[in-house]
């Protein structure tokens, strides 16, 4: 994701997930904010800063990491690391590995994530996405109709399992 961009959405992560942003968070914090703030301080000691690109593309990128660390701490601070599999195994709830299959026989296996970790892995989806909406709470059989900007798309669950 961009410096700078924030994603909205449901406060639930894996525990991978959470370890992410906590990276990044760190990453920002005590590697390249620091060494932004020096290329800054150094382009500054130019001169006539109104001309000088490093010190604006330097004083631009410390807004970026600022706001982007403002939105880490933020999204860690309410966060809700869900780090074991629900009492019901049998229906589909956050973290859990869906397998779905259309009316054309095509077979896909999706895992049910935060907003904060879709991106992570081939296959992930958000829970907070079309899919991963109507996915939540079925069960093995149920048949799962989902508006998507190209049309409908309706599946079968065909297994749930939480790894």
């Amino acid at each position: 994701m961009a410096p700078g961009r924030s994603r909205a959405g449901s406060r639930y992560s894996t525990p991978e997930g959470a370890q992410r942003l906590r990276a990044e968070l760190d990453q920002l914090w005590r590697v390249e904010r620091p060494a932004v703030t020096r290329a800054v301080a150094e382009a500054a000691a130019m001169g006539d800063r109104s001309e000088n690109a490093e010190y604006i593309y330097g004083k631009r990128r410390l807004r970026e990491i600022d706001r982007r660390v403002r939105f880490l701490r933020s999204r860690l601070e309410g966060m809700k690391i869900v780090s074991s599999a629900p009492a019901d195994r049998g229906r589909v709830f956050f973290g859990a590995w869906v397998t779905i299959e259309d009316a054309r026989g095509e077979v896909r296996r999706h895992r049910i994530v935060g907003p904060d970790e879709f991106d992570r892995e081939p296959g992930y989806i958000s829970m907070d996405a079309p899919l991963g909406r109507a996915l939540l709470g079925k069960r093995v059989g149920d048949e799962v109709e989902i508006r998507l900007p190209g049309g409908l798309l309706a599946v079968e669950i065909t297994a749930i399992d939480y790894e």
